[in-house]
């Protein structure tokens, strides 16, 4: 299929096949789609939180509004983002460019500053949200990886947040949880599947200037 076609294959699966599991080699293409998605400034201040255990999994249905793709998939992505960005991150990232690139000090300088002003100036709220716009971009990127590799799956807003920090211990990671995204394999009998796509024409949605 082409990758439009692929695109149109793919929707919020609302029933998987609890009985089929993702081969470890698509989970670790999804780790490293994760890894490589594009984000602002480069810096990697989200973490995805794998979860694979059906009991821990199924204690998080009623957190997430009874919602079963959270138990039946074969793997539930957590999309997080850090309680805080700071000076230590700037540095993280830019040891890390010297590290793999072998970028002089005096290139990166002006850049470092930049950035460590930037980040200095943000309100915590303002931080918050900016790293909640960056994991809907990872969400995007997973959710068009997942259609090209024919793994299903459902982008979900609708949990509780805070419960399923502390029902997986997420806040001594010093995260929180802002996606969840079930993987895996869509039933045979989820009626869902064989729904047309329900999209404007592009006459309505693109402007040409």
């Amino acid at each position: 299929m082409s990758i439009i076609e692929k695109l149109r294959w793919r929707y919020a699966t609302k029933k998987f096949d609890a009985q089929k599991t993702l081969p470890e080699e698509k989970l670790n293409l999804l780790k490293e789609a994760f890894n490589l998605t594009a984000l602002s400034y480069g810096l990697q201040t989200l973490k995805m939180v794998v979860v694979k255990d059906k009991s821990k999994r199924e204690q998080l249905v009623e957190l997430s509004y009874g919602q079963r793709q959270v138990a039946e998939a074969s793997h539930l992505l957590i999309l997080c983002i850090q309680s805080g960005i700071d000076e230590e991150d700037v540095n993280e990232h830019f040891n890390t460019i010297k590290a793999i690139r072998n970028t002089p000090d005096n290139i990166l300088e002006p850049f470092k500053t930049q950035l460590m002003s930037t980040i200095e100036a943000m309100p915590e709220d303002t931080k918050k949200g900016w790293a909640t716009k960056q994991a809907y971009i990872a969400l995007g990127n997973l959710m068009t990886v997942c259609a090209v590799e024919g793994i299903d799956s459902c982008p979900m807003e609708g949990f509780i947040p805070k419960e399923i920090d502390k029902a997986l211990g997420l806040k001594e990671f010093g995260l929180s949880s802002v996606l969840l995204l079930p993987v895996g394999y869509r039933a045979e009998d989820d009626m869902f599947a064989d729904f047309k796509k329900v999209r404007k024409p592009l006459s309505d949605t693109i402007i040409e200037l």
